[in-house]
């Protein structure tokens, strides 16, 4: 195969910034205060109070080494601590709540010391990735909508 035609960059354009730019539809996005929470979850025994410690523990490592962070103020579109969001998971109904990082349950909060909760943080509207479950099963979560949160606060 001889190529006939090769396509040069346009002067003066850097190749990671265009790598970067088309990433950013992939992957997961942490903020800064997100990482932060993350790491406090882990170092302060935060997951204690899930099914399976361990396994929530390597999920939220795996997150923050996989995690590209995100320019604040945070795109209104990005799954953060705080925020109200709607998500369904493999194809049962819409369900909703606030995503904290508070490590022990709360009613209406969907925790990040939890595999749903790990699994949201960082992701964007209408983004679709796997879903570990605590029995071992893998299902898909979609994010459909993410709002502020009207108690900001409880976060």
């Amino acid at each position: 195969m001889t190529i006939t035609k090769i396509t040069h960059l346009p002067a003066g354009s850097d190749f990671r910034s265009l790598f970067e730019r088309s990433a950013e539809k992939t992957g997961f996005l942490l903020t800064v205060d997100d990482r932060l929470g993350i790491e406090h979850l882990l170092r302060y025994r935060g997951t204690t109070n899930s099914p399976n410690p361990p396994l929530l523990n390597g999920l939220l490592r795996h997150k923050l080494r996989i995690s590209r962070g995100t320019p604040e103020p945070a795109s209104p579109d990005l799954v953060v601590a705080g925020c109200h969001v709607t998500y369904m998971v493999s194809g049962e109904g819409a369900r909703t709540g606030v995503l904290s990082m508070n490590p022990v349950p709360v009613p209406g909060h969907i925790l990040v010391a939890s595999l749903l909760g790990a699994t949201l943080i960082g992701m964007r509207k209408l983004q679709k990735v796997p879903l570990l479950r605590d029995d071992g099963q893998i299902e898909v979560v979609v994010v459909l909508d993410v709002r502020p949160s009207p108690d900001h606060d409880a976060a």
